[in-house]
């Protein structure tokens, strides 16, 4: 079984970025993105009325790090310590050495690659320092950008589920992608 453990919290750097623990400091980050409709369009998450109502959500990602159970990281430019977008590897189902790959970004840094920058270090991160075999994504089929995104690093679609998810009065598709270790 996979033996997973976050600490001490492994920062990730990149060309452009620095993937660090987000704090309560990114409060108003995490509230600005989350409360921003064209974002959370394809997230299926309430969105915070203030900044306050984030706090709950960095309290439970520090759980799950000291738990062991998953990891988040803001994403953050380089030389800029601002939280611009997250990152996380969470479902971590460590008998079968798989987890869900999960991710947003402010909109003001569309279209300028961070977002596969940021995926392709963690993607390593979880197969070559976790031991993962597999990762999976969890999308809306009309999330064209992120289907891309997960395309573009390998991954394929293994299932279109067919109004599996109720939220907001509506039954939604979703489709999973899935990336396997090779070599």
């Amino acid at each position: 079984m996979l033996e997973v453990n976050f600490g001490p919290f492994p920062v990730i750097t990149t060309e452009r970025l620095v993937l660090r623990r987000i704090t309560k400091d990114d409060v108003n980050e995490l509230f600005e993105m989350r409360s921003d409709e064209e974002i959370m369009r394809y997230i299926c998450k309430p969105k915070p009325k203030s900044p306050d109502d984030v706090l709950p959500l960095v309290d439970k990602i520090d759980g799950l790090i000291k738990s062991n159970e998953g990891i988040a990281w803001a994403m953050t430019i380089k030389g800029a310590p601002k939280l611009m977008g997250h990152i996380s590897i969470h479902v971590i189902i460590k008998e079968h050495y798989r987890a869900e790959v999960g991710y947003m970004m402010q909109r003001a840094y569309y279209g300028r690659g961070l977002m596969d920058e940021a995926l392709k270090a963690v993607l390593d991160y979880g197969f070559n320092e976790l031991g993962l075999h597999s990762f999976e994504a969890n999308v809306s089929p009309e999330n064209t950008p992120s289907r891309k995104l997960l395309e573009k690093n390998n991954f394929k679609q293994e299932a279109h589920f067919k109004e599996n998810f109720y939220w907001e009065g509506e039954f939604l598709d979703s489709i999973i992608y899935s990336l396997v270790k090779t070599g």
